[in-house]
């Protein structure tokens, strides 16, 4: 299974629904009203989570990470 990086698994948490699918559809809806920087961490993240099988994207422990 493909690792996630902090700022991904942050990223995921704020489109995470349930779905893998929907995961998917919501963040490329959000691409063109993101910056250029924030862009490819979510190509970047899309692009893992693709290869995800359903059944591992289910396994995912998303939750934003504590800033503390």
């Amino acid at each position: 299974m493909n690792r996630f990086t902090v700022e991904e698994t942050n990223l995921l948490s704020i489109y995470h629904e349930g779905s893998k699918a929907q995961l998917i559809e919501d963040m490329t809806a959000a691409l063109p009203y993101m910056d250029a920087g924030l862009r490819e961490l979510a190509k970047r993240t899309l692009s893992k989570v693709d290869a995800l099988t359903d059944e591992e994207y289910a396994g995912l422990a998303v939750y934003a990470a504590d800033e503390a």
